[in-house]
C-alpha cells in the first residue's frame, strides 16, 4: 500500500510547534517595504497560527 507522501511546499510554509498548533508567516512582507510603515513591517513578521478553515487541509498537505 503506498504512502502519503508530505508535500514539500507545505514543509517550507507551515511550522508545527511544540504543543501541536500550525504557525506561518504572514502576506505582503516580501518586498516594495520602503513604503509601509514601521509598525506594520514589524507586526508582518511575526509568525500568526493557521486559521481553523485551513487546518485540517494544512494538516494533510504536512501528512500530520
Amino acid at each position: 500500500m503506498p504512502k502519503q507522501k508530505t508535500d514539500r511546499g507545505a514543509v517550507a510554509r507551515f511550522k508545527i510547534t511544540g504543543t501541536g498548533k500550525i504557525r506561518r508567516r504572514q502576506q505582503n512582507r516580501g518586498h516594495l517595504l520602503e513604503k509601509k510603515s514601521s509598525v506594520r513591517t514589524r507586526r508582518l513578521a511575526r509568525e500568526v497560527g493557521v486559521s481553523p478553515a485551513d487546518r485540517k487541509s494544512v494538516r494533510r498537505l504536512l501528512g500530520i
